[in-house]
């Protein structure tokens, strides 16, 4: 290779890399500000939810959509504009003056992140395409974007600590410039001349399907989970979905091919993302509000003590690829699980002994990390090599739009029970000494993640009725406990479900050998028909 297309290389690498941390960054930076956010905007518990699942239900609405469009328009020409775009909402979501703008700027940022994240692939997969080079160059993008993940917590507990919470969002505005420079000179333009077109209605369909499931979770415990409103959106929301199996199964053009759930390797692995995004993921949404206000932390030492929780996820995939490629991901891909359900209980024993501490839960949060490290990476080649390679695209977007709807879900599940603990724990303890409606007011209060100074200014009878100031710490714990307990039984139950799927009553061994391959693509002859060994 000569230097100056080594040079450009380098700089397409580098805007890719870019764009994986910022995408990253934006996930696992948010979260941490969240009680901040509450606070400074006024938001309600409801609200802060919806800062994080608005990000991640609008990203399922564009990652079939946007990998059709880039294959058909050019993949440099619409990563440059979803680039652009990140860059804008993220200027947007730094100036928000109130909840609700935020909250449309985190939208229209998942939007564009979403479609950013998609061009990614595509665009490492044509820009190299030697065996070596082309390792290496996705090694790289899997670590920058792993760190975005891993230490985003730390990034967005320091930038509060020293700034505000705007930079947040506004760092991403001057990484986002430099990567278009980097793109425009680095990138080189790429189409695929039989590209499909467009699902619109298996697009439209689910998107509405999980939204409206998503709101039916997080608007139950304001609206009631039996009112003619609640019931509507949850009938629509399923009506929604019946329709979206109906279109990928009778269309043309389907995004989905139902089909490929019949290979055992692909719904194995597809169970391992789900379990994955049932618990690690959203749990790292209200473990900031536990650390500060149950713990009693600040922003910067909850964001450290956060760290033991990221760091694995970011050292262990070049560990678990080895041992998938050693002991197989149908093996390693249910162990992972299990080990995330054991961290899980870990962070229940922790989190409920008299005097908990970062240290009662350390073992929890490490052990949850280790689990992911262990899983993530087999998940991701497992799906994408258990296919033809010509569906490889198609699943790989099954894949990303099942984490993503299952994490968009699961904050929703575990906002409520967290704010069911905190109520339970609060009416049990204030019985007959408060009205129940400013009972209930106070766990909304206390799951939003107010500080002790703001409660006791809005209940002034907190003074006498909690003079130890042990109020809140055990509601808090007791809403944690049920989060991770439910986190924690639920992944070992998809842990199950993935080992049977992928292992029980083999009746072919040899075509399981094929499909069971994380390492690389698989010779098109061998990969042929539907697996149902």
């Amino acid at each position: 290779m000569t230097a100056p297309s080594r040079i450009r290389n380098g700089m397409a690498l580098t805007a890719i890399c870019l764009a994986g941390l910022m995408f990253g960054l934006e996930i696992s930076s948010v979260p941490v500000i969240l009680p901040t956010l509450g606070s400074v905007l006024h938001g309600g518990f409801a609200d802060l939810q919806w800062i994080m699942n608005s990000y991640t239900i609008a990203c399922v609405t564009v990652l079939v959509a946007t990998g059709v469009l880039a294959d058909r328009y050019g993949r440099k020409r619409v990563f440059a504009i979803t680039v652009a775009a990140f860059g804008v909402t993220s200027l947007l979501c730094g100036f928000a003056p109130n909840i609700a703008v935020l909250i449309l700027g985190r939208s229209l940022q998942g939007l564009s992140g979403g479609a950013m994240l998609i061009c990614h692939v595509a665009i490492l997969s044509h820009q190299f395409r030697e065996g070596r080079q082309r390792s290496r160059a996705f090694g790289t993008w899997g670590l920058v974007f792993g760190f975005g993940l891993g230490f985003g917590p730390v990034v967005g507990g320091g930038l509060v600590a020293v700034l505000n919470w705007r930079w947040v969002f506004l760092v991403p505005v001057f990484v986002a410039a430099v990567t278009l420079v980097l793109l425009a000179l680095g990138v080189r333009e790429s189409r695929d001349p039989e590209a499909r077109r467009l699902d619109i209605r298996g697009i439209g369909t689910l998107s509405l399907a999980v939204l409206g499931l998503t709101f039916y979770i997080t608007q139950g415990a304001d609206l009631g989970f039996v009112s003619p409103v609640e019931l509507a959106v949850l009938g629509l929301s399923v009506a929604f979905f019946v329709a979206f199996v109906i279109v990928e199964t009778t269309g043309k053009q389907a995004m989905f091919q139902f089909s490929l759930f019949r290979i055992r390797a692909f719904s194995g692995a597809l169970l391992g993302c789900v379990g994955m995004n049932f618990s690690f993921w959203p749990l790292i949404i209200y473990l900031p509000i536990y650390l500060q206000h149950g713990l009693g932390y600040d922003v910067g030492t909850a964001a450290v003590v956060l760290l033991a929780f990221t760091l694995p996820t970011l050292v262990l995939p070049p560990i678990a690829e080895r041992l998938a490629l050693k002991y197989r991901p149908s093996v390693i891909i249910p162990l992972g699980l299990y080990v995330i359900g054991g961290g899980f209980l870990l962070l229940n024993l922790g989190s409920g002994i008299d005097h908990p501490s970062w240290l009662t839960i350390l073992p929890g949060l490490l052990l949850s990390g280790i689990g992911l490290g262990l899983t993530s990476t087999p998940v991701t080649n497992t799906t994408t090599a258990s296919v033809p390679s010509n569906r490889s695209g198609m699943a790989s977007g099954i894949d990303m739009s099942a984490r993503l709807v299952t994490l968009a879900v699961n904050i929703s599940v575990m906002g409520l029970l967290l704010s069911v603990g905190i109520l339970d724990s609060l009416r049990e303890r204030l019985a007959g000494k408060l009205p129940g409606q400013q009972v209930r007011a106070l766990a909304t209060h206390v799951a939003n993640g107010d500080d002790p100074v703001a409660l006791h200014h809005t209940f002034p009878q907190l003074t006498l009725l909690d003079p130890t100031g042990g109020l809140v710490p055990s509601a808090l714990a007791r809403g944690f406990g049920m989060v991770t307990l439910y986190g924690g039984m639920g992944v070992w139950v998809l842990a199950t479900a993935s080992l049977i799927t992928f292992g029980l009553f083999r009746r072919s061994v040899s075509t399981s050998r094929v499909v069971e391959s994380a390492s690389g693509p698989v010779d098109d002859h061998q990969q042929r028909e539907p697996i149902n060994d």
